[in-house]
């Protein structure tokens, strides 16, 4: 019998704002996590560099969806940015990765997040295609919660 606890599969997650869910994504980039190494060296030290902790840095959240009546919430989140609300708009937000039978597994938390970019989908007459549009947040750092 296979194990029914294997790794998660990259197709099924969500977004959740304060605890809500928002939307169902088909496209998500968790940010990178690092810290800055500061080369340090005083002058009776040998002639070799200490490597100091700097800043933590964490990147972009970005999100890719099709377009529906349901992403007119995040579209008024951006704008609320662009009007200068920034503080206001912060959330805590969290991508949960779903089990094949749709239960919460895998959870990032994500810390004071705000939408600093969105991208219009790009319109073509002569396709097919789904209409998608992008939504990137920072985030002043994240963890890995299950």
């Amino acid at each position: 019998m296979p194990d029914r606890r294997g790794p998660y599969r990259n197709v099924r997650f969500l977004l959740e704002l304060d605890g809500i869910a928002k939307a169902g994504f088909s496209h998500c980039r968790l940010p990178e996590n690092r810290t800055d190494v500061v080369e340090y060296r005083e002058g009776t030290d040998p002639p070799t560099v200490r490597k100091l902790a700097g800043l933590n840095r964490y990147g972009r959240l970005v999100l890719r969806s099709g377009v529906t009546d349901d992403s007119v919430e995040l579209f008024e989140w951006r704008r609320a940015v662009e009007q200068g609300q920034v503080d206001e708009a912060r959330r805590v937000a969290a991508i949960v990765l779903l089990d094949r039978e749709g239960n919460a597994g895998a959870r990032w938390e994500l810390e004071h997040t705000w939408p600093v970019a969105y991208q219009a989908p790009r319109l073509d007459a002569r396709g097919e295609d789904v209409a998608i549009e992008t939504l990137e947040l920072a985030c002043e750092g994240f963890k890995r919660v299950e």
